[in-house]
């Protein structure tokens, strides 16, 4: 049976946690939203997945850029400046005695809050944002970070930004979910999807490159969402004298790669060893193994640099 990057072994500590809602600590068992909340009804909202370690939220600064970008967008207050959510988020790891350790994942959900009656136009909103933090003991596949995963090139495509712009992390995901059961019913692991001009966009939950020659490529971004993990390797590349290019490149590009990649905040970087049934690589290649080391560094010196800054503020 195929694994999505996102798959983790379940833990059992997991039964126990707290979740916050709009100021409230609820056991998992009793942390409901409304039925009338704009995220049930219509997906209307943006989220972040938050990596943590040792307490700390890593890349806290890019991941916040990112949602109140989205809903300022999408004119949805979130009612929480920056320095209340990072409280809101820490006040959650202090209450689940997440604040040492790794292997802590966070989903930090916003949407337009509650509605009157369930139709699309905000106005019908009768409340505050609604926002959620779930904090989870979730750990990424070792398996898949040394022996890669599978992908399959799917029919749905990152369309343009006047359809529904791919830089919004929304929680209208039915792009990406249909993209997902289409790969895993193909007996892939995640879905490669393309753009409306048929080259190689990014993957369903992840962002996708490739190595050639020495070379790593990764698209354009016109056609995929501004990732952290993505935008961190790119830097990383940069500072370590590996030629990297954010370009155009099709199929047929990809399936000749020396090595292929894949990025996301929960897995970190995750080899590709076949692409639609071609071989790429028998697993960590040379070029994924050492980005792979140079992310640990780079995680690494954000960890710290929180953990000074927390310290500093305390």
């Amino acid at each position: 049976m195929t694994q999505g990057t996102q798959h983790a072994t379940d833990d059992p500590r997991n039964a126990d946690i707290r979740i916050w809602i709009n100021g409230t600590l609820y056991p998992r068992d009793l942390a409901f939203v409304s039925v009338f909340d704009s995220g049930f009804v219509l997906g209307d909202g943006v989220w972040e997945g938050l990596r943590v370690v040792d307490g700390q939220p890593a890349f806290l600064d890019a991941h916040f850029d990112r949602l109140y970008e989205g809903a300022k967008a999408i004119m949805l207050d979130i009612g929480m400046d920056r320095a209340a959510l990072e409280a809101a988020i820490r006040d959650t790891l202090a209450a689940n005695g997440m604040t040492t350790g790794s292997g802590v994942h966070i989903r930090l959900m916003v949407t337009r809050g509650v509605k009157r009656t369930p139709y699309q136009d905000p106005r019908v909103n009768v409340g505050p944002a609604t926002i959620v933090i779930i904090p989870e003991y979730k750990a990424a596949s070792p398996e898949h970070a040394a022996h890669g995963i599978t992908l399959f090139t799917v029919h749905v495509r990152r369309g343009f930004p006047d359809v529904q712009d791919p830089k919004l992390n929304s929680h209208s995901k039915l792009n990406c979910i249909t993209a997902c059961i289409q790969a895993y019913t193909a007996g892939a692991d995640e879905g490669l999807m393309l753009d409306p001009h048929g080259f190689v966009a990014t993957c369903n939950s992840t962002h996708f490159f490739i190595v050639r020659k020495g070379e790593v490529w990764t698209s354009t971004g016109d056609y995929c969402l501004g990732g952290i993990t993505r935008a961190n390797v790119i830097a990383m590349c940069r500072e370590a004298g590996i030629p990297v290019f954010q370009k155009n490149f099709s199929l047929t590009e990809a399936y000749g790669a020396d090595e292929a990649f894949v990025t996301g905040t929960f897995a970190g970087v995750v080899p590709v060893r076949s692409i639609d049934g071609r071989a790429i690589s028998a697993g960590r290649g040379p070029m994924v193994e050492r980005l792979q080391g140079l992310y640990r560094d780079w995680l690494a010196r954000d960890i710290a640099a929180r953990k000074a800054l927390a310290g500093a503020t305390a």
